[in-house]
């Protein structure tokens, strides 16, 4: 198993802008933001990375573990409850994730599967980023396009769900696969990882200036469109008379 940790400090943002609404109010002290990284065939089969974050006296600690070959399948599952656990009792109140759900029914699949015992919904609230941009511009975004409109860049290479797929696939298959990849690859894959959580505390931080300044946008089309509108009126008086 691979375990890789990081502390990453992040500039003060404003609270005033962090995403909050009647059902919403979580300072960033409270939260876990969370992304797995996994391989389903047909049925989930295994969590390849997990990845978490926290935020603690502005910096975020980066958690994540990779499995090696076919036997760290349910390692990993037991080190992600463990982990949860250790949350939980640092007082963690909810897990922010982009389009969870997707992360939610393979990981819990699996916890079925091999007989885990942990019930996310009893234990931590659930802040869906991509569910909350829905709710707001009445359209899905993908989570790369959404840093795009954050002005959020990511380091290094943006690898594909399908790429990564047959990586766990091959790790699976193959035990002696891992020793075979350059590690370049595997830390490729990690740093893609922790760019998903620590991408989500930017956006969770940043969500009520993006809003703000989508309204302005939005306030300035329709201004402009006035514009297009009473020129239009004013050429069609001119002519007519």
């Amino acid at each position: 198993m691979i375990i890789r940790e990081n502390v990453i400090e992040v500039s003060i943002k404003d609270k005033e802008y962090m995403l909050s609404t009647a059902s919403i109010n979580r300072s960033p002290e409270e939260l876990i933001f969370f992304d797995l990284e996994h391989y389903v065939y047909k049925k989930p089969k295994c969590i390849g990375v997990f990845g978490a974050c926290i935020f603690e006296k502005n910096k975020l600690y980066v958690t994540q573990y990779m499995i090696e070959n076919k036997r760290e399948v349910i390692q990993i599952l037991d080190l992600a409850k463990r982990y949860f656990i250790k949350m939980k009792k640092k007082g963690k109140k909810a897990i922010v994730t982009f389009s969870g759900n997707n992360d939610y029914t393979v990981i819990n699949y699996l916890f079925k599967k091999y007989g885990i015992e942990f019930n996310f919904s009893r234990e931590f609230e659930d802040i869906d980023i991509q569910r909350e941009y829905e709710k707001e511009m009445g359209h899905s975004i993908g989570l790369k396009n959404l840093e795009k409109d954050f002005s959020i860049f990511r380091e290094g290479e943006v690898i594909s769900g399908s790429n990564l797929a047959k990586t766990f696939s091959k790790i699976l298959m193959d035990k002696d696969y891992i020793l075979r990849m350059p590690k370049e690859k595997i830390e490729t894959i990690l740093v893609y990882n922790e760019q998903d959580v620590t991408n989500l505390y930017n956006i969770y931080m940043l969500w009520n200036a993006y809003l703000k300044k989508e309204e302005e946008i939005d306030e300035n089309e329709e201004l402009e469109e006035e514009s297009s509108i009473n020129e239009v009126e004013e050429i069609d008086n001119v002519v007519s008379n």
